[in-house]
């Protein structure tokens, strides 16, 4: 009897330790998966941003929000569902004689429109931010979220930043 009671005992102790393990991997798991990226780009559904007054647009998540635009309709700002410290911004204004002369294209938009692409990662916050020259206008394109999350983020606001639009 003493021997039937240990093998019990042993049964259990050998279901408890597997429990355990996938206890524990079901809870890496999850763990895990709320670090990973808070979308994917090809699993987004996009809603486009036209701006009337100087004639650009681009993409944006559809379930962020509108949260300001001027009355001059110079703009736009959209944030992030998930938390308002996540950030897009798209505007223009016509161009200075400095703006002209600082800008020395490192990238191009996939319409083949070159500018600045700069990209900033402070102790509080990440920001990737475009500027693009056209005719007497500059455009101006912006992602920013926390730094720890950026990125998270940069994935999302580089595809954007790639698919800018100036209709000419």
């Amino acid at each position: 009897m003493f021997i039937f009671s240990v093998k019990t005992g042993s049964n259990w102790r050998n279901i408890y330790t597997r429990y355990q393990t996938v206890a524990s991997a079901i809870a890496l798991s999850l763990l895990l998966s709320g670090c990973s990226q808070p979308f994917k780009v090809s699993e987004t559904q996009w809603q486009t941003y036209k701006n009337s007054r100087y004639n650009f647009e681009f993409p944006y998540p559809s379930n962020w929000t509108v949260l300001a635009t001027p009355d001059n309709d110079d703009g736009v700002v959209f944030v992030s569902p998930r938390s308002q410290k996540v950030e897009i911004r798209g505007w223009a204004s016509n161009l200075s004689q400095e703006t002209k002369n600082a800008i020395q294209p490192n990238f191009q938009t996939t319409q083949g429109v070159s500018g600045v692409l700069l990209v900033e990662v402070g102790q509080q916050e990440g920001s990737m931010k475009l500027t693009l020259t056209q005719g007497k206008v500059t455009y101006y394109w912006q992602g920013k979220s926390p730094s720890q999350e950026f990125s998270n983020y940069y994935p999302l606001f580089y595809y954007i930043a790639q698919q800018y639009r100036v209709k000419v």
